[in-house]
């Protein structure tokens, strides 16, 4: 009579189909989400198989214990989805990323390289101000130009300069230095300069796609203020 009870015990038909399915898995690796639900099931088991008659275990425990068995079971799962669903779009943001080969941008930095008596670069405003000027100094750290573009309104302010030094002589193609100093109801500030660079190549890289601009270096696609 103990035996038929015991086999048409609906916890232990239930542990059979579980571990059926997670036998492979617990084998080999205990640790695994399907190795601790395995060993879980057996204790049960083995605690409703041994369980005093007189004073049986209570069915919402049970329930409860199911229920938390299921809740980590899931987790897990959602964590398998969440690590495939972070590489598919790692996968799909460098594929992206190779539409910007050849193209013309504007990164934060504060070199300008002229090239045929032009030089190209930029500045990022937080906000409106009354006056902005562009300095620009050699390598020597020299200061040949001095550009004053006025009251500007808050964004990207390209600039363009055209190789000209304050004496009016024209400079000699190269790297140069630029820097930019603002003044807003009479208060001074130092805006974020950008550089102008062409992409030449993506990389994959631990943090996602790297856009390599020539001598500039590498940027992430989040670095990347204006397309030209």
């Amino acid at each position: 009579m103990i035996t038929s009870t015991q086999s048409s015990n609906p916890a232990s038909s239930l542990y059979a189909s579980l571990n059926a399915k997670n036998s492979s898995a617990a084998a080999t690796d205990p640790n695994s989400a399907a190795g601790v639900q395995d060993r879980f099931l057996k204790l049960l088991v083995t605690q409703m198989k041994n369980q005093d008659p007189l004073n049986p275990m209570d069915n919402a425990q049970v329930t409860s214990q199911m229920a938390q068995l299921s809740t980590v079971s899931g987790i897990d799962k959602l964590n398998t989805t969440l690590q495939a669903l972070s590489s598919s779009m790692t996968s799909t943001q460098s594929l992206n990323a190779t539409n910007m080969i050849g193209r013309s941008v504007l990164v934060p930095g504060n070199k300008m390289q002229v090239s045929g008596g032009q030089g190209f670069g930029g500045i990022n405003l937080t906000q409106s101000v009354d006056s902005l000027k562009l300095s620009i100094k050699d390598a020597a750290g020299a200061l040949v130009r001095t550009i004053d573009l006025g009251a500007q309104q808050a964004g990207i302010v390209p600039i363009a300069w055209n190789g000209l030094t304050d004496s009016g002589t024209q400079a000699v193609d190269g790297s140069y230095q630029i820097t930019a100093s603002a003044v807003l109801a009479g208060q001074s500030s130092a805006p974020a300069t950008l550089s102008f660079g062409m992409v030449n190549a993506v990389t994959q890289g631990a943090q996602g796609a790297q856009l390599e601009i020539g001598q500039l270096g590498a940027f992430a696609l989040a670095d990347i203020k204006q397309i030209m």
